[in-house]
């Protein structure tokens, strides 16, 4: 029996992590200090020793006993506290050693003299030479000549080359340069066009009739300080060699492709609606691959597919060389969380054309500046697109689906990449089902582990599940936790006006939220542990093996109450997963992924019985845990990768650093809620809570310092939108009251002006409150809807001298006529307007007038709830510059029609770079910080009372 006192760790709870209590029956002056501390507390006083005799005590070897007590004894002891750090480390290594190139793999750029022996193969060299000519040519901003006509040249004469090489017994080739006018209603404004060119080829094989067309889009023009070569010219250059390569392809496919190539997205969305709406062919495009880009350089994202239309995921994952994508994006995207849009919407909305919708996504940071130049796109990137792009098109103009996609709509999709290894879809029914059916699993066979518990030791279930009920409460204030305390850091940062710290240096995140958030998740449980008041229960220890029929009480092992916390968090887990599915958030797979493995390891565990082994079933959930933890890591690591360059342009209100905390609690919970209690495997777990605290208190130290200043200059810039801006109001008699210039700032991040400051003279900047009391849209030129929606934060710094402005737009008063009856008075307004390829109309009725009709669409007039006034109408061209008619019609209670009736605002928006800036503009662009990028242009804005 003393052999066994001093030897039994079958089920010892190391004093390190709980206190020992002295047990009735329990003999601790037996015991020395040293003793305690290595060896268990079950030790027997003299009344108990006859206890251990009974008529079963001869049928078992001492030998057996001993043997089996030593192996308990080795299995179930916690290891020494200093490991703990290394068992981190380690999950932190596979990150780097696995996640992190397999990220930023590219395939290697296949060169123009490898083309004979890879037949049927994208050529990234011949697409490479393609865009270096593109980019050369400078900003392409529809209405320049550059971007109608040298442009349009360009991509016409490209097209030659490929209808000379193609294989004219097999194929037709027709191109169409499309030029045509519009207007859509698009968030809060009407968005008219006219004159808007768009490039347009359709290739069909000669054996087929099909009326079902393919749909291959993308855009040439840019955005004025950007040349465009990554958003969008490189999915430019992939669509001509796509375009090539079908064209020369020994093998017919079934459906006629269209390649549009749009000349006027970012006007906004003018060349695609220009298109759906109007072009001949467009009623028979029945799906969609649509490709833009919000980077320059690395891999495309698949970020939105159908709507449901899950056929077309099962072509780009049977064609898709290089994989990217996950359902998490489209959602988060679709939620308006991130402060882009794509011509997918337009044909979504006004097709319906269902489809693929994917975007470049590396190195935001050059987004929409000066820096997206070819040097920052790799031959390997090119090839990457060209691979997915190509087959992609090949596999969708075969399909047997385009014959009749109404026939197979069959609701939304749930798909995700692996590691950039293989491609996952199913349908959100068949989603449902999985999420269903795994999490209600888990629930039986955590039931099935704590009945197994108690039978073990022979206590009741209900000891084990008042255990289990008190960790789930715990594993909930852990999952609060790990949530609430990276939100709570990004209130902090930003009451400190330090957002955005990892805006440069993305490392940072490591020790400011993911920290925080691994501290929050394992807190409770470690604390409970550790410090918990021993509860005395029945215990069937090791002494089973001699048929023991009574033994003193004794605490829960510690090896299993560590299971017991597994278990817990894997229930919150799938409560959690059958919530999100119930609510119709197919992100939810994320949630039945980690249930799945824990299950698996569980399942495992219990099959082999290494569930009673002392420690050895964290040795199986461990191993389990790989392959989820590297897929948690690599989809929040690609998700920081697009989100934090846009915390650089997701405006003024909102704090940035919300998002970037939520996405690292989350990446933190799914990849480590299994993996994180086990630091209770070592001793003193508190002191790696503390070593955690200290990591994040030095990471905030350097995030405080210049390494957390965001901005760098050309890799990671400041966005600096402003205009500079003549105004002129005309009173209702025609008097000019007022006319002046100055700067309008629509500052892009929520660090506002603060790290101009300190770098030059910014005496005078203000905000707009004042005339955003009396002014339409403050009195301000606001360009679009974003631009407009801002405009009440948007800020001022006057100028002495008058902005020298390239032009004025003109507006001609023609006519005013009172219409109607006496008992239904009416006047009508006639105006015409000529201008810069960018105009904005700005119109409010004053008090006791109202709007009745005009020569604008009436979807605004005609849904008072949702558009209220003062009403904007946006109006760009492309190659045709006629002046556009405008006519108001109102009517006014008492008929009197000879006082003011409303405001009418022009603005012109003179956005080339063709456009000389005066002297003063360009000694104030001279003065900028090199970390300040500026997207500045001429504007002028007109008030008039009529």
């Amino acid at each position: 029996t003393r052999v066994m006192e001093q030897h039994n760790k079958g089920f010892k709870e190391d004093e390190d992590s709980e206190p020992t209590e002295a047990f009735t029956g329990y003999n601790l002056d037996e015991i020395t200090p040293k003793e305690r501390e290595t060896e268990p507390s079950l030790v027997f006083n003299g009344n108990d020793k006859s206890t251990l005799h009974n008529g079963h005590s001869d049928e078992v070897s001492h030998s057996e006993v001993l043997i089996d007590v030593m192996e308990k004894k080795k299995d179930s002891k916690q290891l020494s506290w200093y490991y703990a750090p290394v068992y981190l480390l380690c999950w932190v290594g596979l990150f780097f050693a696995v996640v992190y190139p397999l990220f930023n793999h590219l395939p290697t750029g296949i060169k123009l003299e490898e083309e004979s022996n890879m037949p049927n193969t994208f050529i990234a060299q011949r697409a490479e030479s393609l865009l270096i000519k593109m980019d050369l040519m400078g900003p392409k901003i529809a209405g320049d000549y550059v971007t109608e006509v040298l442009m349009v040249d360009l991509l016409l004469d490209e097209i030659s080359k490929v209808s000379q090489q193609m294989r004219h017994d097999l194929y037709e080739l027709e191109v169409d340069v499309q030029k045509s006018s519009g207007a859509f209603l698009h968030w809060q404004m009407i968005n008219m066009y006219q004159g808007i060119q768009n490039v347009v080829v359709k290739l069909s094989s000669k054996s087929s009739n099909s009326t079902s067309f393919l749909l291959v889009n993308s855009h040439y023009d840019s955005k004025p300080s950007s040349v465009g070569t990554g958003d969008a010219e490189l999915m430019v250059v992939a669509m001509l060699e796509t375009l090539r390569l079908m064209a020369i392809s020994d093998e017919p496919f079934l459906h006629p492709i269209v390649f549009l190539f749009n000349g006027a997205e970012e006007q906004p969305f003018h060349g695609s609606h220009s298109f759906i709406s109007n072009h001949r062919w467009a009623a028979n495009c029945k799906a969609l691959i649509n490709l833009d880009s919000a980077g320059a350089g690395g891999r495309e994202i698949l970020f939105q597919g159908g709507p449901n239309h899950p056929w077309l995921m099962r072509h780009y994952k049977q064609s898709s060389m290089h994989p990217f994508a996950t359902t998490m994006a489209e959602e988060i995207f679709q939620a308006d969380l991130i402060p882009s849009d794509t011509d997918f919407r337009i044909f979504r909305d006004y097709g319906p054309v269902p489809g693929l919708d994917m975007a470049g996504c590396y190195n935001g940071f050059v987004y929409h500046t000066k820096f997206d130049r070819i040097k920052v796109i790799s031959r390997g990137a090119l090839q990457n697109t060209g691979d997915n792009v190509f087959n992609l098109v090949k596999s969708i103009a075969n399909a047997e689906e385009m014959y009749d996609t109404e026939a197979h709509s069959e609701g939304h999709s749930v798909f995700f990449d692996y590691l950039g290894l293989f491609f996952v879809y199913y349908t959100e029914s068949t989603g449902t089902a999985l999420n269903i059916s795994f999490s209600l699993g888990a629930i039986l066979v955590i039931c099935l582990s704590l009945w197994r518990m108690a039978r073990v030791t022979d206590q009741r279930v209900g000891t084990y599940a008042r255990a289990f009920g008190m960790q789930f409460l715990l594993a909930i204030l852990g999952f609060l936790l790990a949530v609430g305390f990276p939100l709570l850091m990004s209130v902090f940062y930003d009451s400190g006006n330090r957002t955005m710290t990892y805006f440069s240096n993305s490392w940072l995140v490591i020790g400011v939220y993911v920290c925080p958030s691994l501290i929050g998740l394992v807190l409770p449980s470690t604390l409970y542990l550790t410090l918990r008041p021993s509860v005395s229960i029945p215990m069937f220890s090791v002494f089973i093996f001699l048929t023991i029929n009574w033994v003193p009480q004794k605490k829960i092992p510690h090896t299993y109450h560590l299971q017991i916390v597994g278990h817990a968090n894997c229930l919150l887990m799938a409560v959690l997963c059958i919530l999100l599915t119930a609510v119709g958030i197919r992100s939810a797979y994320l949630v039945m992924i980690a249930v799945f493995f824990y299950v698996g390891a569980l399942i495992i565990n219990l099959a082999s019985r290494l569930h009673d082994k002392g420690y050895l079933w964290a040795v199986v959930l461990g191993v389990c845990q790989i392959l989820p933890y590297l897929y948690f890591t690599y989809l929040f690591h690609a998700l920081l990768a697009i989100t934090i360059p846009m915390t650089s342009r997701k405006g003024m209100t909102a704090n940035p650093d919300f998002l970037i905390s939520l996405q690292c609690a989350l990446g933190s919970i799914l990849g480590l809620i299994f993996l994180a209690p086990l630091l209770n495997i070592f001793r003193r777990p508190k002191s790696m809570v503390g070593g955690l605290a200290l990591v994040m208190f030095i990471f905030c130290m350097i995030s405080v310092s210049d390494v957390g200043f965001p901005y760098r200059a050309e890799t990671n810039v400041m966005r600096l939108h402003f205009l500079q801006v003549h105004r002129r109001f005309y009173e209702y008699d025609g008097s000019l009251s007022l006319q002046d210039s100055g700067y309008y700032f629509d500052l892009q991040d929520r660090r506002l002006e603060a790290p101009l400051l300190d770098k030059m003279n910014l005496t005078g900047f203000t905000r707009l409150d004042e005339q955003c009391k009396t002014e339409m849209k403050c009195g301000m030129p606001c360009f679009n809807h974003r631009w407009c929606e801002a405009v009440e934060d948007a800020h001022w710094l006057p100028r002495d001298e008058l902005v020298d402005m390239p032009g004025f737009p003109v507006l001609t008063f023609l006519n005013k006529t009172v219409i109607g009856t006496e008992a239904d008075p009416k006047v009508r307004y006639e105006f015409l307007l000529s201008g810069p390829p960018r105009m904005s109309v700005f119109v409010e009725p004053l008090d006791g007038a109202k709007m009745l009709r005009w020569s604008f669409l009436m979807g605004m007039l005609d849904n008072p709830s949702i558009y209220k006034p003062p009403f904007h109408i946006f109006f760009g061209y492309g190659s045709d510059s006629s002046p556009i008619e405008i006519f108001f019609e109102l009517t006014k209670d008492d008929g009197n029609f000879d006082v003011p009736l409303f405001k009418l605002g022009i603005s012109g928006h003179y956005m080339s770079h063709l456009n000389k800036r005066d002297a003063p503009t360009q000694k104030f662009i001279e003065d900028l910080p090199d970390f300040a990028h500026p997207m500045e242009w001429p504007a002028s804005y007109e008030r008039y009372i009529f």
